[in-house]
């Protein structure tokens, strides 16, 4: 194993809290010098109440880390899982691995919560943020993060993941949900090629405007070619984005409704 595989297959939870935090940072004071909207919100307060659904993630997929990890060793143990179904180099093992557990654990379940109904209640406290940034990110209700947690344990069952391209997919994963959810501007021409293979902030942020089609669209996370491929991919100029849901404009952004938002009865999607 290269030292590379040995430092993201055991790599401190210090530095992993570290990507997380200073990803987060980064692109928080990053916000205010290139601002892709400028509409005023109270941005301390909208921040408070994302990082509360931030900590509620993070300590889900803790308790799931023991069952997740097991699983990694064990299918590496045993070469199970679609990785080992062919010999390859190893540069295309971590590609491969990257993309598939991109496939299922952000773009599948992300699709997934859209189609359910008992799902797209829990998933609609991240769409219900009116005030799209970087701390939108991980604004995922606890119930969601559970979902969210059990298609990464399919996703490693599945691939058969080392736990190193497991460590690497993670941590990718949290930097570029902070960069497409961040509230910056790109050069156009810069988001529209960057867009054809990672996505983009313009890219992401048509998921959450406000009216169908353009909420069912746009699922990745890392790899915009899911969207691509499966015909989810839609765009918008960033001037006709309106964030929120349209049957929900007027929900309150508070930690205890937004708890309890998923077990209320509203008007049902088209």
């Amino acid at each position: 194993m290269s030292d590379w595989s040995q430092y993201w297959a055991h790599i401190p939870s210090s530095h992993r809290t570290l990507i997380l935090v200073s990803g987060l940072l980064f692109f928080w004071l990053l916000e205010g010098p290139l601002p892709l909207t400028r509409a005023p919100y109270r941005r301390l307060p909208h921040t408070g109440v994302n990082l509360f659904f931030t900590l509620t993630t993070v300590v889900i997929n803790f308790a799931f880390a023991f069952l997740i990890v097991r699983t990694c060793t064990w299918s590496e143990a045993h070469h199970f899982g679609l990785l080992y179904l062919v010999r390859m180099p190893s540069w295309l093992f971590w590609l491969l691995g990257l993309l598939l557990l991109d496939l299922i654990s952000a773009w599948l379940v992300h699709w997934i919560e859209h189609q359910v109904r008992w799902l797209w209640q829990l998933h609609l406290v991240h769409h219900l943020d009116r005030h799209v940034d970087t701390t939108t990110a991980n604004r995922h209700h606890p119930g969601e993060s559970v979902v969210r947690a059990l298609f990464t344990l399919l996703a490693v069952a599945v691939t058969g993941a080392p736990i190193w391209v497991l460590m690497l997919y993670q941590s990718l994963s949290v930097l570029f949900a902070q960069f497409n959810h961040a509230n910056i501007r790109l050069p156009d021409r810069l988001d529209r090629a960057l867009s054809w293979v990672l996505v983009s902030p313009d890219m992401h942020k048509v998921h959450h405007h406000y009216r169908q089609p353009f909420t069912d669209s746009n699922y990745g996370n890392i790899f915009s070619m899911w969207d691509r491929l499966f015909g989810t991919f839609r765009s918008l100029p960033p001037s006709g984005l309106t964030y929120g849901l349209d049957t929900h404009m007027e929900e309150s952004d508070t930690v205890g409704n937004l708890l309890a938002a998923p077990f209320r009865k509203y008007r049902p999607r088209p």
